[in-house]
């Protein structure tokens, strides 16, 4: 990502916190960027090409702070807790802003689905960084399963004004642990039937 996107990502978020969503015009963003309307134009055509960067240099941030090789000692729950906590700590400081463009999605559906791909790519960022599979079949589920919890754990993010952020870590461990019971009888009901045909007499 460019010093300039970055420049016009920082200024729209600004604007957003103290104008709201639809108060900020791309004009507004040039300007407090110290860009041209051409240039910003180039690198993000309008606001909802500026939300999508925001999320991909999040992804960035998080995703460059994931060790190379998991530790073995964790569990799949515990590696998405840190991968989405640490997600949370690089989205504190635009908590306002965030809020704002949150509440434009539930206000304009064309902006919901201009973002809703970019937003699922990055939970599908967050999978991966905690060494689950996205793909396929089974990882379409995991990435509506996440998406799910992180549309619920927000609500609580929104409005967590504790140091450490411990309200939401309770809310997302929470979901987390709701999600790994699901799965596990998931599993066994996936995995029995298999079993039955394969034990049944004279096998």
């Amino acid at each position: 990502m460019s010093e300039a996107s970055d420049r016009a990502i920082d200024a729209f978020l600004a604007l957003v916190a103290e104008k709201g969503f639809a108060g900020v015009s791309l004009r507004d963003v040039a300007q407090s960027a110290g860009l041209g309307m051409g240039e910003l134009h180039r690198l993000h055509p309008d606001k909802a090409s500026l939300v999508t960067a925001l999320m991909a240099r999040v992804d960035s941030k998080v995703l460059a702070g994931t060790a190379r090789d998991p530790d073995p000692e964790e569990t799949a729950r515990d590696r998405l807790f840190d991968v989405m906590m640490r997600r949370y700590d690089a989205l504190r400081p635009h908590r306002e802003a965030l809020h704002e463009i949150g509440q434009a999605t539930l206000r304009d559906p064309l902006l919901a689905l201009a973002v809703g791909p970019a937003l699922r790519r990055s939970m599908a960022a967050m999978l991966e960084a905690a060494a689950l599979p996205s793909d396929g079949l089974a990882g379409m589920l995991r990435q509506n399963g996440l998406l799910a919890i992180h549309y619920a754990v927000s609500r609580v993010f929104d409005q967590d004004e504790t140091g450490d952020l411990s309200k939401t870590m309770a809310a997302l461990d929470s979901r987390l642990k709701t999600a790994e019971r699901w799965s596990q009888l998931f599993e066994r009901y996936r995995v029995s039937p298999r079993r039955r045909a394969t034990e049944s007499p004279g096998a």
